[in-house]
């Protein structure tokens, strides 16, 4: 009898040190599998609007994808596409991609492109895809006519919903 006492009391020792422990471990936790997508840029051949508008652009790369420094340089005769490359410049994992877009034709320019994902539940999570550039003078006087919000934003939300469907 005193053994199976000693014995109960070394299980229920056991039990209280780990519901103890328990109470000092962070709970969260993330799968992240739409982040661990987006991460890959040849992955946005299949979501992207412009990488649909001319499936036959010459691709080339440059570097190890998903990791920072890597290049996706593309060539179209498509003048809605246009030459031009993306590099990743910054990475905090599981949350934020940076690029810097360096576009060659039709217009030489360079942009800032993040796509950043939040989740939301264990089932969806919330991706935002932005786009910053600068129009120098005596460009930004098309400005006036051009609403670059409507005219670029339409194309993101449309590739994010794209991305959405994958």
């Amino acid at each position: 009898m005193k053994v199976l006492k000693t014995l109960l009391t070394g299980i229920f020792v056991i039990l209280a040190l780990l519901l103890l422990g328990g109470l000092f471990i962070d709970g969260n936790y993330s799968v992240g599998q739409v982040y661990n997508y987006i991460l890959f840029l040849k992955n946005q051949d299949n979501f992207s609007v412009w990488a649909k508008m001319d499936p036959d652009m010459k691709k080339e790369f440059q570097g190890t994808d998903g990791t920072v420094g890597f290049i996706s340089g593309w060539e179209s005769t498509n003048q809605d596409v246009g030459k031009g490359e993306q590099e990743i410049v910054a990475i905090d994992p599981g949350k934020r991609i940076d690029y810097e877009l360096r576009f060659k034709e039709p217009f030489e320019s360079t942009d800032d492109a993040f796509i950043s994902t939040t989740p939301l539940d264990n089932r969806s999570t919330l991706v935002t895809w932005g786009f910053k550039g600068e129009m120098a003078y005596p460009m930004n006087l098309m400005l006036f006519i051009m609403d670059m919000e409507e005219m670029l934003g339409s194309q993101l939300q449309e590739g994010l919903n794209n991305l959405k469907s994958i």
